[in-house]
């Protein structure tokens, strides 16, 4: 795949915007699509904020940045990037039947050659497939955050889906200048089979009153060697979003997924982390994502 295809990305929300970025940043043409208008305003501010942050660390020079900038294509209405899409990448809210019905519009508006991925965080890649005509030509693209960060995503081709398909996205990954693993189409996937176990059982010890959120993550910082602790990542995911992971791998995969009571009652009071400003932790202004 090479870096002049035009790459669509779907919904500007933490995963959304971070992707779009890392697009730009390694030479694509991205239209970024989401219908709430602020919500875009929100994803370009943010990241040019991050393109920002990495020119003062030198690490990109201004013009760079701007070039990168000026790749990005922010649209409101989904026919008027889909048309011209050679590679679209969805990340919308974890809903199964949400993301079946945007891959079932992406078959009806983009060309039939164009690859539609899914950034799902453990959903059936299969399931997702069939709502198009063109299920070989649909995979799962699982990013990890940050995005324009990262070194690494899992590369999830379903039954489905053909090889043409899965080498078309490992040439995106390694041109966008990340390491692809291929993981099979199983719930959760491989990272997502360990990390919302991980985080539910953190919940558990919360819950249950062994020990405070900072010593749960300071433990797992210097005793696992973890870049950040599993509440706090937890946070930053979005409680809403480890929810609905947990109960789908719940009913797929059984008993060992349950998710924890206290993670429900902090969803259920609407506290879902960085970006409402309050989950396990509290956030002021400037780190809500």
């Amino acid at each position: 795949m090479k870096a002049s295809v035009q790459v669509t990305v779907i919904g500007a929300g933490i995963m959304g915007h971070g992707i779009a970025q890392l697009c730009a940043q390694s030479g694509f043409q991205v239209s970024l699509v989401d219908v709430d208008r602020t919500a875009l305003d929100q994803a370009l501010l943010k990241i040019e904020t991050s393109l920002q942050t990495l020119v003062k660390k030198g690490r990109r020079t201004q013009k760079e940045a701007e070039e990168i900038l000026g790749r990005i294509r922010p649209l409101t209405v989904l026919e008027q990037a889909a048309g011209e899409a050679d590679l679209v990448i969805e990340a919308v809210t974890e809903e199964l039947n949400l993301k079946k019905k945007v891959f079932a519009d992406l078959d009806r508006l983009t060309p039939p050659d164009a690859v539609l991925a899914t950034n799902t965080s453990a959903l059936s890649i299969a399931q997702i497939a069939l709502a198009t005509a063109r299920p070989d030509k649909v995979i799962g693209l699982h990013f990890f955050y940050p995005v324009p960060l990262s070194s690494t995503l899992e590369v999830i081709p379903s039954l489905l889906t053909s090889p043409e398909t899965t080498e078309a996205a490992l040439v995106f990954a390694r041109t966008a200048g990340i390491e692809p693993f291929v993981a099979k189409d199983f719930p959760g996937f491989i990272v997502n089979r360990l990390l919302p176990a991980f985080i539910n059982e953190a919940f558990n010890l919360l819950g249950e009153g062994q020990a405070s959120p900072e010593v749960i993550d300071r433990l797992c910082t210097l005793g696992l060697g973890h870049g950040i602790g599993p509440l706090r990542m937890a946070d930053l995911i979005g409680l809403d979003t480890v929810l609905s992971v947990l109960e789908y791998l719940h009913r797929e995969l059984g008993e060992r997924y349950r998710p924890s009571p206290w993670l429900k009652q902090l969803v259920r009071a609407g506290k879902y982390g960085r970006k409402t400003g309050q989950g396990v932790y509290t956030y002021d202004k400037s780190e809500i994502v």
